[in-house]
């Protein structure tokens, strides 16, 4: 780079790459685990109806398959930055790198949307409201669009690189961006109701009978919603003080809206 007259050097494309590649890995698991998991507004093929696809534990299955996927798609570009590890000895490689990770997180939502959400139709952002296009639009123009700007423009900004502290604000510029998607997100959780939270899914633990979780509806104030026909899998609408946890102690082996990691490895055992 010539700091003198304020031009960039030309930066090996394996480091646009590796940032496009490991920005929309990182959409893809912020979309998997904050949707799919934590808010659980839809799964990967909440949209198809015909069989199998209305058993969660095929819907489980397609959202785990996604997040292998993006697994991939993050190790490639692991592999593309280590090729470009060189690169890095300048002073301007982390304020692109960091450019393009933006760029990368925002055309994952970008894909999604025109993709899975509006061509095909295997889910929207919620399943539950009226009106999905709102959620739809919010989600393309927030972690979209208005990232991929954020990502254009930095790319763009002229290095005027004058020590230390200009260097760290451009190593990170990423977070602050990051984090405020998630406030977002949590934001629009709130404004979103309780329409979901008030059911839990049910996992039963190998061994275990239904009896069990049974006996622990009337601790959680609960009724039975769904249940499927060899009754290892239960959905129950809950009160609204309601503790979900306590069903561990009832045979559980997973249940959907806790952070007890407990059932995951049982699960796969089965």
């Amino acid at each position: 780079m010539d700091n003198r007259a304020g031009f960039l050097t030309p930066q090996p494309k394996q480091l646009n790459w590796a940032g496009y590649l490991l920005g929309f890995a990182l959409g893809g698991f912020f979309d998997g685990i904050l949707l799919h998991q934590i808010l659980q507004w839809h799964h990967l093929l909440s949209g198809v109806d015909a069989a199998p696809f209305g058993d969660v534990r095929t819907q489980i299955l397609a959202d785990g398959l996604f997040h292998a996927a993006m697994y991939v798609v993050a190790a490639l570009g692991i592999w593309k930055l280590l090729q470009a590890r060189y690169a890095l000895v300048d002073r301007s490689s982390d304020r692109l790198l960091a450019a393009d990770l933006l760029i990368g997180f925002g055309a994952w939502h970008v894909v999604d949307a025109l993709l899975s959400h509006w061509l095909l139709g295997i889910h929207r952002i919620r399943m539950d409201v009226p009106n999905p296009l709102f959620w739809d639009l919010l989600w393309f123009v927030v972690f979209g669009v208005l990232f991929i700007a954020a990502g254009i423009l930095l790319r763009r900004k002229p290095p005027t690189y004058h020590g230390t502290e200009r260097r760290s604000k451009a190593r990170s510029s990423l977070a602050p961006m990051l984090v405020g998607g998630v406030l977002v997100a949590a934001l629009t959780s709130a404004l979103g109701g309780q329409s979901q939270r008030d059911t839990v899914t049910v996992l039963l633990r190998p061994g275990a009978s239904p009896a069990q979780l049974l006996a622990a509806l009337q601790e959680v104030d609960g009724r039975v919603v769904w249940q499927s026909t060899r009754g290892d899998v239960w959905v129950f609408a809950l009160g609204n003080d309601a503790r979900p946890s306590r069903f561990y102690a009832h045979g559980a082996m997973f249940v959907s809206g806790t952070l007890l990691p407990a059932g995951c490895s049982a699960w796969l055992k089965t």
